[in-house]
């Protein structure tokens, strides 16, 4: 899964819920309405006609503001409404994907739970801590259901080097390091009204490196060193910049400072020079770990062996909430899974505007229609590797760094 370009529903009007009755057993096939089915709501798409081969799921709606036709769906459309509450009652569906801007998120969220319908949440699951509570809290006082859409969580090599880990294969841990160097053309940022902004309309957005496009190396960094609620985090420092004309960060960094007293770092851009695979690194007192999230593969490195590398499977998020809510199987990735991950959001949202690169530390790429940082490969591997912010590796257009605690 490449959950880059985000969805580009618009916020979809949602109806009172009926009276909700007991909810029934669940049962297979699971009718399912998707909210947001453009975009990378095209994926959702897919996969659900994927698990729908197999008799697991029936996609018995989709909601967005514009209709899509049949040459756009590819097929018979199921019934469609901008409405998402009446088509949650009007479908009957057990299970909503919800697949819209960022600060759509919470009211859907709830107005599903207020109907008794379980959730695929995709991330961020919200722009601000405050709305992410508001949205974990209302779900759970509901009784349904939330799985929060970091496929990169689904991946077995997540227990696996987990599991390493705690067989010391690399000694003792002494933090986690994580690395993305992406590209992006300016065409990303026009994509949808609120792409690259930090708010609009006077709602938070928080669209950066970090908090979508990147956010699975922040959430799986954050995971392999066994810090994913948000009572884990102790300090947060960030440093947040931008190449590009944009409200928000697109070359940015973090550093978490953790209860188990191991720090994570993260470094991001979408102005790579040479965009590869994004991984993150566990450094351990005898050797390393690293993991290509996107790739679910492993390669470990440590003192008196040979390097060792694995692929690992993965858990589909659907079908593992379909097979929780059908055969009692362990949810993967439940909100406060991703509290941790949501305190980094909230940080990013409190620091400063991200500072604009000096005219000289980037440069276009006429044929390609973006912009580039030259060195900002290097800085991501060496941030990634060293545990240090841009600032601390000789960034010479590093701002000083904003610390959250």
């Amino acid at each position: 899964m490449n959950p880059t370009t985000g969805p580009t529903t618009a916020s979809a009007p949602v109806s009172a819920p009926a009276p909700a009755p007991v909810s029934p057993p669940v049962s297979t096939p699971v009718p399912v309405v998707l909210a947001g089915a453009r975009g990378h709501g095209r994926w959702h798409v897919d996969n659900i006609r994927r698990l729908q081969d197999k008799g697991l799921v029936r996609l018995a709606g989709i909601c967005e503001l514009t209709p899509l036709t049949e040459e756009e769906f590819g097929g018979e459309l199921p019934a469609q409404s901008p409405d998402f509450g009446a088509l949650l009652d009007s479908t009957g569906a057990r299970v909503a994907v919800v697949c819209t801007p960022i600060p759509t998120h919470t009211d859907l969220a709830l107005a599903a739970a207020e109907r008794g319908v379980h959730l695929l949440l995709e991330k961020p699951p919200a722009p601000s801590y405050a709305e992410f509570r508001r949205m974990a809290d209302g779900v759970a006082a509901a009784g349904v259901v939330c799985q929060i859409g970091f496929q990169s969580l689904g991946s077995h090599a997540v227990p696996a080097v987990r599991e390493l880990i705690e067989k010391g294969a690399i000694g003792t841990v002494t933090g986690v390091g994580g690395a993305g160097a992406w590209a992006r053309d300016e065409a990303y940022y026009r994509r949808a009204p609120w792409a690259g902004k930090r708010r609009l309309n006077g709602v938070d957005v928080i669209d950066g490196a970090l908090t979508n496009p990147l956010a699975h190396a922040v959430a799986t960094a954050l995971a392999l060193n066994e810090t994913t609620r948000a009572e884990d985090v102790v300090r947060i420092e960030t440093e947040l910049l931008r190449a590009n004309d944009i409200e928000s960060d697109d070359t940015s960094c973090v550093r978490v400072t953790t209860v188990q007293g191991r720090p994570v770092t993260v470094a991001a851009t979408l102005c790579a020079e040479h965009p590869g695979e994004p991984y993150v690194v566990v450094h351990g007192s005898e050797g390393r770990i690293t993991y290509w999230y996107k790739q679910d593969r492993v390669l470990l490195q440590r003192a008196g062996h040979g390097p060792e590398e694995f692929e690992y499977g993965r858990t589909d998020l659907l079908e593992n909430l379909v097979g929780h809510l059908t055969d009692g199987d362990a949810l993967l990735v439940e909100p406060d899974a991703t509290g941790a991950f949501m305190k980094v959001v909230e940080a990013i949202r409190r620091a400063p505007d991200p500072a604009p690169l000096p005219a000289d530390a980037w440069r276009m790429i006429p044929a390609e229609h973006r912009r580039v940082v030259p060195g900002i490969d290097a800085l991501v591997t060496a941030a990634a590797d060293t545990l240090a912010l841009y600032s601390e590796l000789g960034a010479v257009w590093a701002p000083p760094k904003e610390v959250s605690t």
